[in-house]
This record gives C-alpha cells, structure tokens and sequence, in this order.
C-alpha cells in the first residue's frame, strides 16, 4: 500500500490517474494534450504509477495506451476507510474519557 500512496502522493500522477478514471485507455498524446508536461515526462510518472499496480499498459499495434488498474485503486480506498474507523474509535474513546473527568 505504501507504494500506491507514495505514487500519489505526486500532484502529476494525480492528474494522471483522474484523467484515466474518466474509463477507457489514453495514449501519451492523449495524455499530454493541453498540458506543458513533456511526453518524456509523463512516461515516466505512468512507470512509477504502473510500478505501484495503479495503471498498467497495453499495446495496439505500435502505440502503447494507459488505463487505470482500479483494484489498486480500491484497495487504497479500503485502506483509508479502516484508519478513518480507527480513528473514530479513538476519537470516541477520548471523547468519553474528557466528558467523564470530573471538571
């Protein structure tokens, strides 16, 4: 999991990946439209992205077209969701604890 939220935790790969949420799979082109970033660039922020399981490539002759792998992408979020009810624990447990101490 580590490597999922490392790979974004960069605002570039964030774009990235909430580019390919939007379904189907984009070539570099497609990806660098509109943009400043360098195809360059943009490779290898989908390298550090398909190295952490969050996209992953296919081929179409002799163009390469990125998607999102949204199990990776699910399993974050089933992360996040299990630190969020800890901490609800917590927060529960210190709440009670404060209104309990006499004043």
């Amino acid at each position: 999991m580590a490597t999922v939220f490392a790979a974004l935790g960069d605002p570039t790969r964030l774009k990235l990946v909430a580019v390919l949420c939007a379904g189907g799979a984009f070539s570099i082109a497609q990806l660098t439209a509109g943009t400043d970033i360098s195809r360059q660039a943009v490779t290898k922020h989908l390298q550090v992205l398909a190295d952490a399981g969050v996209v992953g490539d296919i081929k179409r002759g002799r163009e390469r077209l990125w998607q999102l792998e949204p199990d990776a992408i699910a399993e974050a979020q089933h992360a996040l969701a299990r630190i969020g009810q800890e901490w609800e624990r917590r927060l529960g447990r210190l709440k009670a604890f404060v209104e309990s101490t006499p004043g």
